[in-house]
């Protein structure tokens, strides 16, 4: 009879995993995985208000890395480098494809849920998330009033109003195809950055010409990868209306905003709106 026991139910011994930290673990030194883990702070004994402080708080990183990847996607496209913007935005897309997933665990509250904490977070209201307006002034979608209402932290509004003062990322799209030859109206690649973006029909044009041509073409490539983040970011904004539509209905927003309506407004406005424009020109 063979007694030898397999591999599988001898123990793991490895000095490594035992051997005692000299002070916090290095995984805890680069991930600050206590730190993270010590700013859920429930303001009631609502069994769903972790659930909602821990999704807002993993959206507010997921905001920050499609940030870093938007940005260093527009520095790429002023400096030419397609691959490098390519990469980039390849990369914001699987960050968005996460965010978007993470409304999973309060997508299904029901208003005995919700209201079981929002009381207590009184006038705090997602659209005053400096990091997602970082996302919409890249994306094009520049306001100076939503700009202003960060003016009480000095050093949160100076860094959006950098982002607002800068070219969108669209705008370095725009100017980057230019210099490759294809025909974007001077009035476009000279416009006010910090105005909203609006459709052009010059930019149109533009980009039907990529996508009548060679279907394997880089550029191709970026038009649609843009159409994929666009969606994405769309799909975000309506599930945005229909968690909230479940959870509140048409109830006034919290901080006085009206709410459903606000957000139902918004999810509407066209990201990229050429590309969407295109698809019934080719």
């Amino acid at each position: 009879m063979n007694h030898r026991t397999s591999a599988l139910d001898e123990p793991v011994t490895d000095d490594a995993l035992t051997r005692p930290f000299a002070g916090a673990s290095p995984y805890d030194t680069y991930v600050h995985a206590s730190v993270l883990n010590s700013l859920q702070r429930p303001l009631t004994e609502a069994p769903d208000e972790m659930g909602f402080l821990v999704t807002t708080q993993v959206m507010e990183l997921w905001f920050t890395l499609i940030v870093h990847e938007w940005r260093t996607a527009r520095v790429a496209f002023a400096k030419d480098d397609l691959h490098a913007a390519l990469d980039a935005l390849t990369r914001s897309r699987r960050a968005l494809t996460a965010l978007n997933g993470a409304w999973a665990p309060i997508a299904a509250l029901t208003p005995a849920q919700f209201n079981g904490f929002r009381a207590a977070f009184g006038q705090a209201s997602g659209f005053q998330s400096a990091m997602y307006r970082h996302m919409e002034f890249l994306l094009g979608d520049k306001s100076a009033r939503l700009l202003r209402a960060h003016r009480g932290d000095p050093a949160v509004h100076e860094a959006l109003a950098e982002t607002y003062r800068e070219p969108s990322l669209y705008d370095e799209v725009l100017d980057y195809l230019h210099r490759q030859g294809l025909p974007v109206p001077l009035h476009v690649r000279e416009r006010d950055v910090t105005s909203p973006y609006t459709g052009d029909p010059g930019v149109t044009e533009a980009w039907r010409q990529i996508y009548a041509g060679p279907q394997h073409h880089p550029h191709l490539a970026l038009g649609e990868l843009l159409t994929d983040i666009a969606e994405l970011v769309t799909r975000w904004r309506f599930d945005h209306v229909l968690v909230v539509r479940r959870a509140m209905g048409a109830k006034p927003g919290s901080a006085g905003s009206a709410g459903l309506a606000w957000l139902e407004q918004r999810a509407t406005r066209p990201v990229f709106p050429e590309l969407w424009e295109v698809r019934g020109d080719v």
